[in-house]
């Protein structure tokens, strides 16, 4: 994606000649779309479909890509040049959909312009970068909204609503296999490329802050590590596990999550039952004595919660629409976007010293 500012089009060229009308009784948010690579046309396609959004512009270095937004958006302004968007006092706020090498330089750009952005995961290269943006958009009384589009997810809501009204009692652990055969990047490696996935929803459901990293990996094919095992450390005796894989045979997206009292396997690749609830566990209670401990093994009933079938990106933007128009903090913020970069940076420390611990 390129991260150039050119000269600035008038603002009567980047609007569409016939712009949609949809019927509203709100303010509309306009936004104008960076990156219509993988995951930018369900940005699109969202953002277009919310009664509360209006794309007015996407922005793309390929020729591919901007004649493919061209022929779904007809209405669309479609350019080359990230100015024409950085420089339109129609729009509200950027979406960044591009490699995460260049989200610091757009997002700054958007800020800089007066726009609310939001920017796909990994927030940003290093946490100095990230720091600098989040400083910026108080500044200026912006906000930043960082995808995590799982934390929408109607599983990752339905594991919080579980622990916050105490059915699972304090959380042990959370061990999460995210596997799978590529899609293999050239700049950055598979921790950077998955694990935010799990990092955020960590962050979200584990109220503790982290206090240690170890992670461990090897390159194969190229010099990114495309194999790693990432273990967080908290406070209390939880402990968290990730395990990321470009070079599984299967698709595996598997969370187990131990509690004091029941225990939780989330398959994300269940249709149906993607959450099952186990009412099994241990309890240990003491006679007379040091060494005299009785071990009770717990075995009941298994029950799969309802969970809510969503398409999280679209709770997602319309959240961040509705911050934008309320004037509230997104709970996936620049910190929280932080608070994962961070995490990333030790697992990459860690790695570089090949599993030392690091602290955060």
């Amino acid at each position: 994606m390129s991260t150039q500012l050119h000269s600035v089009q008038k603002l009567s060229d980047l609007a569409p000649s016939e712009p949609v009308q949809k019927e509203r009784g709100d303010a509309v948010i306009k936004f104008g779309v960076i990156g219509y690579g993988y995951w930018g046309p369900n940005v699109v396609r969202n953002l277009d479909q919310l009664d509360g959004s209006e794309v007015l512009a996407v922005c793309d270095q390929s020729p591919a890509a901007r004649k493919k937004a061209q022929k779904a958006y007809p209405q669309v302004k479609v350019t080359s040049e990230t100015a024409e968007l950085m420089g339109s006092t129609e729009i509200d706020a950027i979406a960044v959909v591009t490699p995460v090498w260049t989200h610091y330089e757009l997002a700054k750009a958007a800020l800089e312009s007066g726009k609310h952005v939001f920017v796909e995961k990994p927030f940003t290269s290093c946490s100095s970068q990230g720091e600098e943006l989040i400083e910026l958009a108080a500044k200026k009384n912006l906000k930043i909204m960082v995808d995590h589009t799982f934390l929408f997810t109607g599983a990752v809501k339905k594991i919080g609503q579980l622990l916050e009204e105490g059915t699972l009692g304090n959380i042990y652990y959370y061990d999460s296999t995210r596997v799978n055969l590529g899609l293999f990047q050239h700049d950055v490696n598979v921790v950077w490329d998955l694990a935010p996935h799990d990092l955020s929803i960590i962050d979200h459901l584990i109220k503790e802050s982290p206090e240690a990293v170890v992670a461990t990996g090897q390159t194969h094919l190229n010099d990114h590590e495309d194999v790693a095992f990432i273990t967080i450390y908290f406070p209390n005796k939880i402990i968290a596990h990730i395990n990321v894989n470009w070079l599984s045979p299967v698709k595996v997206r598997t969370t187990l999550i131990g509690c004091e009292k029941k225990m939780l396997v989330w398959n994300d690749l269940e249709a149906d039952e993607k959450i099952k609830i186990y009412d099994k566990g241990v309890n240990i209670t003491s006679r007379e004595g040091l060494y005299n401990l009785l071990v009770h093994y717990r075995s009941g009933d298994m029950w799969s919660p309802q969970v809510e079938q969503v398409e999280a990106l679209k709770q997602e933007l319309a959240y961040f629409v509705e911050c934008i128009a309320k004037d509230k903090t997104p709970m996936n913020d620049g910190k929280a976007g932080l608070r994962v970069v961070r995490l990333l940076e030790a697992a990459s420390e860690s790695l570089r010293q090949r599993g030392a611990l690091v602290r955060v």
